[in-house]
């Protein structure tokens, strides 16, 4: 099995309050979790689902 090195948003605050992303290589499914245990239970999104689902946050950001 392929070890997955998770990241940390940018935008995280201190604390356990934040989002983790994943991939197991370029282009591949991006792995989606939340601060408690990425490694534990995720949501595998595509990379478009990724993309679009980032440039709706920027937008909405600029907003």
């Amino acid at each position: 099995m392929t070890q997955l090195s998770w990241r940390k948003s940018s935008f995280c605050q201190e604390g356990e309050a934040c989002v983790h992303v994943a991939t197991t290589a370029p282009g591949a499914a991006v792995k989606v979790a939340g601060s408690a245990d990425p490694g534990e239970a995720h949501l595998t999104v595509s990379p478009t689902a990724w993309s679009t689902f980032l440039q709706a946050v920027k937008e909405l950001s600029a907003s």
